[in-house]
């Protein structure tokens, strides 16, 4: 049997899979061995056990190599500006003219991609690579996807760019239905479950009223909104806001985990206040004893924030909206079918966290209902990770004209997160459309009732 170089066997023909009982792989004994992968990570079992993002080695052998190629577009030109350029000498030319790159002498600079006048020079990075844009991801000696976890935020951006699923978030959802097993219908523990803003864009083939019941025939005790927490850490942020004159937000897990790899000197300017999944969870805490807290939302670094000291006795599981639909299948349950459930917590501010700007939005708000009209906020809307890198650049090196920064580490804000149920590009107006649902309603009015 042949071999590649990473081990793995060579591309099968057509009928070659199908006489080995295999549908996606070369045949079926690398399927199951990719399949025996995926139960143990779905189960929250690996080999580090601390991890959230996940590389099943196995399964990462299908994109071409990466680094930089001559296309077709090479016209063989005779400026061979290519070969100027590189310094290495890896350039070289056939009869015909037509560029070659010796990857043996390539060290990735890119130079010669700069200088074609065709662009016939092309960057061919995996997709993982192009999606990881604080370059956490590089390839080990099998060329397999290798992850940094110095540098991982855990943001999930490779997972959903994958297109072989060789790159996967850690699951909880087994401790989840433990969770609802133990509770026998809130007769032992009465299990909440805590659902992100974002949820309004995410079951679009149901109603957000028939998702809520669902979630109570899968044997949580009650649904309460993660905006309920936006909104007691927007009032809590605008006061410190106030008080230290600059803050950068703690919402976002992989944005605040971004500045403790990448720029430890700013962590001081991090607010103090917990997000908004685990304010709220602290709450439900204290007023019911016996209470397990169940954080559902678009997000994979809410898995990796359970696991902090600080938020573990808060929150005791978190699993994305792809894994509360696996729970739906699972138990056989149409949401289509059911009533409707309602969710009425929170203020139109603290539903808009779940889209870049709302949380600025919200401190605004905050400010104004606390009567602190004297404060001017000048808030750096960060949207996406390399938005996130060029404000806090800028702020260490106090050229940053803002006292706020809002971070995300998902392009658009949640509603992009890596876990969520539908594809392509997400329509915030969905968002702000549930959030007009509570509009009425004051940021002070919605927190009130915790008091």
């Amino acid at each position: 049997m042949e071999r590649n170089s990473a081990g793995e066997c060579a591309r099968y023909s057509e009928e070659d899979r199908a006489r080995q009982g295999a549908d996606l792989r070369c045949c079926v004994y690398k399927e199951r061995a990719i399949l025996g992968e995926r139960v143990q990570i779905a189960m929250g079992r690996t080999d580090d056990g601390q991890h959230v993002i996940e590389v099943i080695e196995i399964a990462c052998d299908e994109c071409p190599a990466a680094g930089y190629e001559v296309t077709d577009s090479c016209r063989g030109c005779l400026a061979h500006r290519c070969e100027d350029v590189c310094k290495r000498g890896a350039i070289s030319f056939d009869h015909n003219h037509v560029a070659h790159i010796d990857k043996t002498k390539c060290v990735e600079c890119g130079q010669c991609a700069k200088v074609c006048p065709f662009a016939a020079i092309a960057n061919r990075k995996r997709p993982c690579q192009n999606a990881c844009k604080i370059k956490a991801i590089s390839m080990d000696e099998n060329k397999a996807a290798k992850i940094d976890y110095e540098k991982c935020i855990s943001c999930g951006a490779c997972v959903y760019q994958c297109p072989f699923g060789a790159i996967t978030d850690r699951s909880y959802i087994l401790d989840v239905i433990d969770l609802l097993k133990e509770s026998e219908g809130g007769k032992n523990t009465k299990v909440y479950a805590v659902v992100a803003p974002s949820i309004s864009s995410q079951f679009t083939y149901a109603k957000l009223g028939q998702v809520i019941t669902g979630l109570k025939e899968l044997g949580f005790f009650t649904v309460v909104e993660a905006a309920l927490g936006a909104d007691m850490v927007a009032l809590s942020e605008s006061k410190e806001l106030v008080e230290k004159g600059f803050l950068t937000s703690s919402c976002c897990p992989a944005f605040v985990k971004y500045i403790k790899s990448s720029f430890p000197e700013l962590v001081p300017l991090v607010s103090h206040n917990p997000s908004p999944m685990t304010a709220i969870a602290k709450y439900i805490k204290e007023i019911t004893p016996n209470a397990k807290v169940v954080f559902i939302g678009p997000c994979t670094a809410k898995k990796g924030e359970v696991q902090l000291e600080e938020v573990r006795p808060y929150v005791d599981a978190a699993m994305t909206f792809e894994e509360l639909q696996a729970l739906f299948d699972s138990r056989d349950i149409d949401i289509t079918t059911l009533s409707e459930g309602v969710l009425d917590n929170a203020s139109y501010f603290g539903r808009i966290f779940a889209r870049s700007g709302g949380l600025s939005d919200s401190v605004k708000q905050a400010l104004k209902e606390q009567g602190i009209e004297d404060f001017p906020l000048k808030a750096a809307v960060c949207d996406g990770i390399e938005a996130c890198r060029t404000a806090l650049l800028k702020k260490s090196k106090n050229l940053l004209d803002a006292n706020f920064i809002e971070g995300m580490a998902c392009m658009g804000g949640c509603i992009n997160g890596a876990g969520c149920l539908t594809h392509g590009e997400k329509n915030k107006a969905e968002v702000d459309k549930y959030g007009m649902e509570a509009y009425e309603k004051t940021i002070t009015e919605a927190v009130s009732v915790l008091k």
